[in-house]
């Protein structure tokens, strides 16, 4: 089970340093796939890639991260290298920038196994069932990256990153390169790496809301660095309590309307700056619901079983 505590990360920039994470905490249960979704610059990539690589110009401000009930080290760039791919992968937002452009796929998989010591007979020969279960043929080894097309190349990444069965996975907006049919069965396959043991849990880090409906077990919602909500997939898209989460979900085209007749509401407003954000909640001044008690940061709590939200209208069981 993974458990971030308090985990607080910023960028040193020449202007200052901008707070992109600020006191998350949150729990994912061994076999969960969990959705994170927020608009573009809410601290989704952040938070993923600060649990596997926590580099320069990021800084580690405070709080923990503990998987399987032991503390990652998160601010030794070496210790954390014993964790890397063995126990925590990603799956990066861009599959070519992960693959040597003037290696093939073979060689250069014999080679990442070696650097990782691991047993490279034992892994070449699984292998070759882990490319049919993602529907790439064996060939696909002996070519090089620009020889696949883009879907090819995403689902051999995938392939790289769960070689060694990692405890958690970390799948970047990994649908947000692809057309609509290899965004369905990319998605599709990484409930399938997690049902065939290839990973134990999964954060899947998205703005498509409507692919975690079909997959995740549950959805956090993030907002200008700051956790909104969390709960399973169903409260979060049936049943959400932060305004921000409504706003996010009722934003969302539905089947069947025509929006000649109903127009999309979208959330008026722009999100606030990170490197001077507002006081209180970060949200406030976007908010519909916003009073003076929001001047104040709202504590992200457990308002019923499995569902927390950061809202001091709606972060009560009452409200």
């Amino acid at each position: 089970m993974l458990q971030v505590e308090n985990l607080t990360v910023y960028y040193q920039t020449l202007k200052g340093q901008v707070r992109a994470l600020e006191n998350a905490s949150f729990t994912l249960a061994d076999g969960e796939i969990m959705g994170l979704a927020g608009e573009s610059g809410c601290g989704k990539t952040t938070l993923g890639h600060s649990l596997i690589h926590l580099s320069p110009p990021m800084t580690h401000i405070g709080g923990r991260v503990l998987l399987n009930g032991q503390e990652l080290p998160l601010t030794d760039m070496q210790k954390m290298d014993a964790y890397r791919f063995n126990e925590i992968s990603i799956i990066p937002q861009y599959a070519m920038n992960a693959l040597n452009p003037i290696r093939k796929i073979g060689p250069m998989t014999e080679e990442l196994l070696r650097a990782k010591k691991a047993d490279v007979r034992t892994v070449m020969a699984a292998l070759k069932d882990r490319l049919e279960m993602v529907k790439l043929p064996q060939e696909v080894l002996n070519l090089y990256p620009i020889e696949l097309s883009g879907g090819m190349k995403q689902r051999m990444v995938m392939v790289l990153s769960t070689l060694l069965d990692p405890e958690l996975l970390i799948a970047d907006e990994i649908t947000s390169a692809l057309d609509v049919a290899s965004q369905k069965a990319v998605a599709e396959m990484l409930v399938e790496f997690r049902n065939q043991h290839c990973c134990n849990s999964v954060i899947f880090i998205t703005h498509d809301i409507s692919i975690l409906y079909q997959i995740a077990d549950s959805i956090l919602i993030m907002y200008a660095g700051q956790l909104a909500e969390k709960g399973s997939t169903e409260t979060i898209i049936r049943n959400p309590r932060h305004p921000y989460t409504r706003m996010l979900i009722s934003a969302l085209p539905e089947i069947g309307v025509r929006y000649s007749e109903k127009r999309l509401t979208g959330i008026p407003g722009k999100t606030p700056l990170l490197l001077h954000p507002p006081q209180g909640c970060r949200f406030r001044e976007r908010c519909p619901l916003a009073f003076e008690k929001c001047a104040e940061v709202p504590p992200f709590v457990e308002i019923e079983p499995g569902h927390s939200v950061a809202c001091w209208k709606e972060g009560s069981a009452d409200a």
